[in-house]
């Protein structure tokens, strides 16, 4: 078991090192990375700004919740933007992205493979790798930047909601908190990590789909594995970065 682990692991490694290269070849494939794109875009915006809004919400009611007990309401809201724009969307989107998109590219391309279109491919003198991997890869990629900023905008405006409307917080005093404590490597981190999680998004739904085993069945489980694996790695690569990321860059004001 810890022998087909570490050869499954060993070939997700390689394949993300052949993503990576094959990104700089020609010819790039355009016109199906704009397709996946505009897909993955598609099924993902409405929910993320929908999950956001509650993310918010729950992360300023419970965070002014406790700076009241502390008596330190001023910082409410540096405090709570701070978890959102650091922690709370770089995970909604990669999980949205994972759970739609990438089960989805999962699936198409585990049919593709089950049909033998993969090596029918192959034979012609095409790699499967650059033809479908990386156009699908890089939208992943592009689509969790630029979600993450979505996310984190939604994510703001409905804490400071709750906490002015429900919790009797002031605006003053919840944007002074804010630019008070925040600092740009904060946005800059937060677009890293959904960067950084869209990729292993891509990588692990195309492993999956490029490796079903069984016909139509082995896809389904393909697709439920791959959404599992990239949690599971998300979650460690978030717990890293951020703990890099507080040794590096200093606190503002420290």
């Amino acid at each position: 078991m810890i022998t087909g682990a570490l050869r499954q692991t060993g070939r997700l490694f390689a394949l993300a090192a052949e993503v990576s290269r094959a990104v700089f070849r020609r010819p790039f494939q355009f016109r199906e990375f704009v397709e996946q794109f505009w897909f993955v875009a598609g099924v993902t915006i409405l929910p993320a700004a929908l999950v956001s809004i509650p993310f918010g919400a729950v992360i300023a009611l419970q965070v002014g919740s406790l700076t009241q007990q502390l008596g330190a309401q001023s910082f409410t809201g540096g405090a709570s933007v701070l978890a959102v724009v650091q922690q709370a969307s770089p995970l909604i989107v990669a999980l949205l992205i994972a759970g739609a998109g990438g089960s989805a590219i999962c699936a198409d391309l585990g049919s593709r493979k089950i049909r033998e279109e993969l090596d029918a491919m192959e034979v012609m003198g095409v790699s499967p790798v650059q033809r479908l991997v990386v156009p699908r890869v890089l939208a992943t990629m592009g689509v969790a930047v630029l979600l993450n900023g979505l996310v984190s905008v939604v994510g703001t405006l409905g804490g400071y909601f709750f906490n002015v409307i429900l919790q009797d917080g002031t605006p003053g005093a919840y944007l002074s908190s804010f630019s008070a404590l925040a600092q740009p490597a904060d946005l800059y981190v937060s677009e890293l990590k959904a960067l950084v999680f869209g990729f292993i998004a891509g990588i692990v739904a195309a492993y999956r789909g490029l490796n079903p085993r069984g016909g139509p069945k082995g896809v389904g489980d393909a697709v439920n594995q791959s959404v599992v694996i990239t949690f599971l790695l998300l979650f460690f690569v978030n717990m890293v970065m951020t703990a890099v990321y507080l040794q590096i860059v200093p606190p503002k004001g420290g």
